[in-house]
């Protein structure tokens, strides 16, 4: 199971609270990226049967959370943006091994990292929040996103032996923290 090296800042969330709006917009985006990412995995792999029965559901709920998050926007009369490259997953790709077996691999882990990441971080934003519903959506995305991060990794293990994910797994957590530091402080999810 994967250990993020370091948490979200205290500066993080205060700008995230200081701007929802803007936070809410991105995490609209990175549902529909990660919806998206899922699809990607099964196209570009069509013949490893467990990763598509996988990524098909991974899919459809992060599609059905954008949905969510399109319809909550929706009624504060936001516009979803243009496209904006994620410089915190730019970041971890940077890492991605050449070779298929690797890169595969890799692929694997890097969405489960972003996942994981996710997941703190919509904890500290559900925690933060005043009872409402606007609190309990961003409870249950953090017990979906929890789930999310799992699969990744039990997919990866599905193809390769446990201890070639593990060590991979810790080189590219260790990235990850380095990444998370050179960050600029923004109201985004990553």
């Amino acid at each position: 199971m994967s250990k993020l090296r370091i948490s979200s800042s205290t500066e993080w969330l205060e700008t995230v609270l200081g701007d929802f709006d803007a936070f809410m917009l991105n995490h609209a985006t990175c549902e529909r990226k990660a919806s998206a990412t899922a699809l990607s995995l099964v196209s570009h792999y069509p013949d490893r049967r467990i990763l598509v029965q996988e990524m098909m559901v991974l899919a459809r709920e992060e599609l059905e959370h954008f949905h969510q998050m399109l319809w909550l926007i929706q009624t504060k009369d936001l516009v979803l943006p243009p496209d904006e490259k994620d410089l915190y997953v730019q970041g971890l790709r940077s890492e991605t091994r050449r070779g298929t077996e690797k890169y595969f691999l890799d692929r694997l882990l890097v969405g489960g990292i972003v996942e994981a990441r996710g997941c703190e971080r919509f904890g500290k934003v559900a925690d933060a929040l005043d009872p409402g519903p606007l609190k309990g959506f961003y409870q249950a995305i953090t017990r979906s996103e929890s789930q999310h991060h799992v699969l990744f990794y039990r997919v990866a293990r599905n193809y390769f032996e446990s201890s070639e994910v593990d060590e991979r797994l810790n080189e590219l957590l260790d990235h990850e923290a380095k990444v998370l530091q050179n960050l600029p402080i923004r109201p985004v999810v990553h």
